[in-house]
């Protein structure tokens, strides 16, 4: 099947050839959805805490902060294209000689150009770009609305202008202050200063593609010193790559090996999850996990930032009690009754289903399923109340093998066309933000091997287009789907005030993103 090139492609890129084989069989095999046993709700996989519970994890974390190794650990590789998709529409359909922006808005319905362009001072962009059509175009004020309006985009986007969707999104401006216009990048730095940071260090670690990385170190150094002037915190920062050993192959949609113009295997690469690798590789005792875009300005910080101490608190304390019982299990020594506090624990506090033959195993055997239960990677993580945007979220499931656990699950991962599936979703009344806090260390204080518990069959299978030609490509367990799939878990409902990403420019006019000084 493979040529003596294909072979030599392929261990070049870090993979063997059966790892390319078992990709091959996975897609061909077709996704596996997840079976949905029931959405979890408040009371029902779901905890939802009282003002007095929050204050107390909020104190237990800033008691116990001091003594722990933490890190914010933020996916930071993705382009901001989509950022601009209608933006990109309006440049290619737009003929500035025969109709006016107006009328190109009734046309084609883009609402989302007509918000733009009517908020172009509110944009975080809007000095950058009226420089540099300056230096272009020096009689820019002299132009019709219409022109000036194309000229602006065409400023924003164009390859030999300032190209904005070629970086990505942590690279490009954010936050506009009075004196000063922040990129996502720096505003990272200011969050972690409040919740990451350990005797006034502060560690955060950027998973970003290769080609920027220049651009992060130049941004680093840029504004380094005054944030730390600022925060009191010395920061250390670190980058890393997606691995070219996560990358997978792609089909052709009568399942050949997709090749690309030059003959050579096309590698593409396979989602976040392939970033738990990343996250593996980190010595640390806890981490947050926030994406690049999920931000909010400087005035807001200690809201959104007190809940992230929440949810930190409340791992803490379920460590604590789960170092305690893994102890106690190493003794061998246990009662009855013993044995019942443990599961009770595991029942309540993890929300884990005990096996129906627990009960009538031998003190041996509940002692090694107790310990294997306990004695995982852990995960606290916000939930926050879906306001009428059902899809992926908390959801009970059943594994093939009639396990039924908690899991995060992607929308892709649902079979919406079976209507119980369908059912399910549509009644769920939380989603998932993707704010995780991780004890990433067992009770003895050693990393755990995060690779040993993904769920290899949560792969994607996701329709693409390359060269033209329609592909079916194959994306890794979602780093907080599938490769957490048996970490133990706790959900935490968080207010909507701690969701505030950017999936298009215009969300950054949304008051989160807005500074009031």
């Amino acid at each position: 099947m493979f040529s003596e090139k294909d072979i030599f492609q392929i261990k070049n890129h870090g993979l063997t050839v059966d790892q390319v084989k078992a990709q091959i069989a996975s897609i061909q095999s077709g996704m596996v959805f997840s079976n949905l046993k029931e959405a979890a709700t408040i009371g029902n996989g779901i905890l939802k805490l009282k003002t007095p519970q929050e204050t107390y994890y909020i104190d237990l974390f800033d008691q116990r902060s001091p003594d722990l190794s933490i890190v914010k650990f933020v996916p930071a590789s993705g382009a901001a294209t989509r950022m601009f998709k209608f933006l990109f529409e309006f440049l290619n359909d737009y003929n500035i000689s025969q109709e006016t922006i107006q009328d190109y808005i009734k046309r084609t319905g883009n609402k989302d150009l007509e918000v733009f362009l009517n908020s172009l001072e509110k944009s975080p962009f809007f000095e950058e770009v009226v420089h540099e059509i300056h230096k272009i175009i020096p009689n820019y004020n002299d132009l019709t609305y219409n022109e000036r309006c194309f000229q602006f985009v065409k400023t924003m986007l164009d390859e030999d202008r300032l190209n904005y969707s070629f970086y990505p999104k942590g690279l490009l401006p954010f936050h506009k202050y009075k004196n000063h216009v922040s990129t996502a990048f720096e505003e990272h730095l200011f969050e972690a200063a409040f919740y990451a940071s350990t005797k006034n260090k502060a560690s955060l670690h950027f998973t970003i593609s290769e080609t920027h990385h220049k651009n992060f170190n130049q941004e680093l150094n840029y504004i380094q010193e005054e944030i730390e002037e600022l925060t009191g915190k010395t920061f250390y920062i670190d980058f890393s790559y997606q691995k070219s050993a996560t990358d997978t192959i792609a089909l052709t949609l009568d399942d050949a090996l997709f090749r690309a113009s030059d003959g050579g295997i096309l590698f593409r690469p396979s989602g976040h999850g392939a970033l738990l690798e990343n996250l593996n590789e980190l010595d640390f005792d806890i981490a947050f996990i926030k994406n690049i875009d999920n931000l909010v300005v400087r005035d807001r910080l200690e809201e959104v930032c007190n809940y992230r101490k929440i949810l930190a608190g409340i791992l803490l304390e379920t460590q604590k009690e789960i170092f305690k019982y893994l102890r106690l299990l190493d003794t061998n020594n246990l009662d009855e009754n013993e044995v019942q506090s443990i599961t009770k624990f595991l029942m309540t506090r993890l929300n884990i289903l005990i096996s129906p033959d627990f009960e009538s195993s031998s003190i041996d055997s509940k002692i090694f399923y107790l310990k294997d239960k306990l004695n995982r990677p852990i995960r606290v993580c916000g939930m926050v109340k879906n306001e009428g945007e059902p899809g992926g979220g908390p959801f009970w499931v059943t594994d093939k093998k009639g396990t039924v656990s908690l899991q995060i699950i992607e929308f892709a991962q649902i079979d919406i066309s079976n209507p119980e599936q369908k059912n399910i979703v549509d009644n769920a009344t939380h989603f998932n933000p993707t704010d995780l806090v991780c004890g990433i260390k067992n009770y003895k204080g050693e990393p755990f091997d995060l690779m040993k518990y993904v769920d290899h069959n949560a792969a994607f299978i996701t329709n693409k287009t390359q060269e033209g030609t329609n592909i079916k490509a194959l994306e890794l367990p979602g780093l907080w789907n599938g490769s957490m799939a048996y970490w133990n878990s706790i959900f935490v409902e968080v207010p909507l005030s701690t969701f505030n990403p950017v999936k298009t420019v215009n969300d950054l006019l949304r008051s989160a993103h807005q500074a009031y000084k």
